[in-house]
Protein backbone atom coordinates (compact mmCIF):
# COMPACT_ATOMS: atom_id res chain seq x y z
CA UNK A 1 0.00 0.00 0.00
CA UNK A 2 1.16 3.17 -1.00
CA UNK A 3 -0.21 6.49 -0.07
CA UNK A 4 -0.13 10.04 -1.72
CA UNK A 5 -0.85 12.90 -0.11
CA UNK A 6 -0.93 16.28 -2.18
CA UNK A 7 -0.68 20.14 -0.78
CA UNK A 8 -0.83 23.34 -1.74
CA UNK A 9 -3.66 24.45 -4.27
CA UNK A 10 -5.77 26.79 -3.90
CA UNK A 11 -6.73 30.28 -4.96
CA UNK A 12 -4.64 32.58 -6.87
CA UNK A 13 -4.71 35.67 -9.22
CA UNK A 14 -3.40 35.52 -12.45
CA UNK A 15 0.42 35.78 -12.52
CA UNK A 16 0.69 34.38 -9.44
CA UNK A 17 2.55 31.17 -8.12
CA UNK A 18 1.83 28.29 -6.42
CA UNK A 19 3.60 25.28 -5.27
CA UNK A 20 2.47 21.70 -5.40
CA UNK A 21 3.94 18.80 -3.09
CA UNK A 22 3.01 15.04 -3.24
CA UNK A 23 4.67 12.69 -0.56
CA UNK A 24 4.77 9.33 -0.39
CA UNK A 25 4.48 6.82 2.37
CA UNK A 26 4.17 2.70 2.28
CA UNK A 27 5.53 -0.26 1.03
CA UNK A 28 7.61 0.72 -1.55
CA UNK A 29 11.20 0.04 -2.51
CA UNK A 30 11.61 3.29 -5.31
CA UNK A 31 10.27 5.13 -7.37
CA UNK A 32 10.69 5.72 -11.02
CA UNK A 33 8.22 7.96 -12.70
CA UNK A 34 7.24 11.04 -11.14
CA UNK A 35 4.38 13.35 -12.38
CA UNK A 36 1.89 15.67 -12.27
CA UNK A 37 -1.65 15.70 -14.20
CA UNK A 38 -4.78 18.07 -14.28
CA UNK A 39 -8.40 17.53 -15.14
CA UNK A 40 -10.50 20.89 -15.85
CA UNK A 41 -14.38 20.70 -15.73
CA UNK A 42 -15.44 19.03 -18.92
CA UNK A 43 -12.11 18.29 -20.10
CA UNK A 44 -10.59 14.89 -20.34
CA UNK A 45 -7.13 14.54 -17.77
CA UNK A 46 -3.64 15.63 -18.85
CA UNK A 47 -0.08 15.50 -18.35
CA UNK A 48 1.38 18.84 -16.85
CA UNK A 49 4.60 17.46 -16.07
CA UNK A 50 6.50 14.22 -15.63
CA UNK A 51 10.15 13.70 -14.27
CA UNK A 52 12.21 10.40 -14.96
CA UNK A 53 14.31 8.59 -12.05
CA UNK A 54 17.60 9.83 -14.16
CA UNK A 55 16.04 13.43 -14.02
CA UNK A 56 14.48 13.95 -17.00
CA UNK A 57 11.97 16.48 -17.01
CA UNK A 58 9.15 17.01 -20.07
CA UNK A 59 6.46 19.55 -19.94
CA UNK A 60 3.45 20.42 -21.66
CA UNK A 61 3.93 23.12 -24.41
CA UNK A 62 1.43 25.35 -22.83
CA UNK A 63 3.09 25.13 -18.90
CA UNK A 64 6.83 25.48 -20.85
CA UNK A 65 8.83 28.37 -19.05
CA UNK A 66 6.29 28.70 -16.13
CA UNK A 67 6.25 25.04 -14.09
CA UNK A 68 9.00 23.29 -13.16
CA UNK A 69 8.40 19.79 -11.58
CA UNK A 70 11.13 18.72 -8.92
CA UNK A 71 11.55 16.15 -6.06
CA UNK A 72 13.17 15.69 -2.81
CA UNK A 73 13.88 12.08 -3.14
CA UNK A 74 14.89 12.06 0.88
CA UNK A 75 11.28 13.10 1.34
CA UNK A 76 9.85 10.71 -1.35
CA UNK A 77 8.06 13.98 -2.29
CA UNK A 78 7.82 15.45 -5.59
CA UNK A 79 6.58 19.28 -6.16
CA UNK A 80 5.27 21.64 -8.75
CA UNK A 81 6.14 25.29 -8.97
CA UNK A 82 3.82 26.89 -10.68
CA UNK A 83 4.59 30.60 -11.89
CA UNK A 84 2.79 33.33 -13.87
CA UNK A 85 -0.41 31.45 -13.77
CA UNK A 86 -3.22 31.75 -15.98
CA UNK A 87 -6.75 31.25 -15.52
CA UNK A 88 -6.55 28.55 -18.22
CA UNK A 89 -4.35 26.42 -15.63
CA UNK A 90 -7.27 26.36 -13.45
CA UNK A 91 -7.97 22.51 -12.74
CA UNK A 92 -7.64 19.74 -10.42
CA UNK A 93 -3.63 19.01 -10.11
CA UNK A 94 -3.17 15.05 -9.41
CA UNK A 95 0.22 13.58 -8.67
CA UNK A 96 1.28 10.23 -9.79
CA UNK A 97 4.29 8.29 -8.98
CA UNK A 98 5.55 4.85 -10.62
CA UNK A 99 6.64 2.85 -6.94
CA UNK A 100 8.53 -0.73 -7.23
CA UNK A 101 7.14 -3.02 -4.32
CA UNK A 102 9.48 -5.33 -2.36
CA UNK A 103 7.88 -7.87 -4.66
CA UNK A 104 9.43 -5.69 -7.53
CA UNK A 105 6.53 -5.22 -8.98
CA UNK A 106 5.88 -1.53 -10.32
CA UNK A 107 2.62 -0.01 -9.27
CA UNK A 108 0.80 3.10 -10.38
CA UNK A 109 -0.40 5.25 -7.28
CA UNK A 110 -2.52 8.48 -7.95
CA UNK A 111 -3.05 11.34 -5.64
CA UNK A 112 -6.17 12.64 -4.01
CA UNK A 113 -6.26 15.78 -6.19
CA UNK A 114 -5.88 19.55 -5.30
CA UNK A 115 -7.58 22.12 -6.37
CA UNK A 116 -6.07 25.00 -8.28
CA UNK A 117 -8.17 28.10 -9.39
CA UNK A 118 -6.79 31.11 -10.61
CA UNK A 119 -9.22 33.79 -10.69
CA UNK A 120 -9.21 37.98 -10.21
Amino acid sequence: QVQLVESGGGLVQPGGSLRLSCAASGRFISINRMGWYRQAPGKQREMVATLSVDDNANYTESVKGRFTISKDNAKNTVYLQMNNLKPSDTAVYYCHLETVAPNSYRYNNWGQGTQVTVSS
